[in-house]
């Protein structure tokens, strides 16, 4: 005869559940450490973030020549970049562009001006990175400091 046994009793059934969610968890972590290793090894998804590095620094109201190194987060240098300069809180007449050469250095003869009882101003930079490369910049640069004298 068939002896009934009520479920709150039944211990058989979680003997093996807590090594088959060890074995789950392993081998779920090791799958998806493979897929991540995949993706991260294809250079098409990644994009280099590009930054400028005005020389000098700090200019102040007046026509200045400012060139302008175009550089990736290893600072090497990026030519055939086009860079763009506007005013920011310090005014310029229209927009200025340049292309870097070969040392990937562009030169831009700007002219920033302040307001009245300005004492400081920015000039901000934007780059185009050159044509089919992996740069991109999407976020802010390095800007150009217009102190009063």
């Amino acid at each position: 005869m068939r002896r009934i046994q009520r479920f709150r009793s039944d211990t058989r059934g979680i003997e093996g559940l807590p090594v088959r969610l060890v074995i789950a968890l392993v081998v779920g972590v090791a799958s998806l450490s493979v897929m991540m290793n995949m993706i991260s090894g294809i250079s098409g998804l990644a994009v280099i973030e590009l930054d400028v590095h005005p020389e000098p620094e700090v200019v102040g109201p007046g026509e200045q020549i400012i060139e302008v190194s175009v550089v990736d987060p290893d600072g090497q240098t990026v030519s055939d970049a086009t860079v763009i300069a506007r005013g920011g809180s310090a005014r310029l007449d229209g927009v200025e562009t340049a292309t870097t050469d070969q040392n990937g250095v562009a030169e831009l003869r700007l002219t920033p001006e302040l307001r009245p009882n300005q004492g400081d101003g920015t000039i901000e930079f934007e780059v185009k990175p050159p044509a089919g490369s992996e740069y991109a910049d999407e976020r802010g640069n390095t800007a150009l400091l217009v102190v009063s004298g």
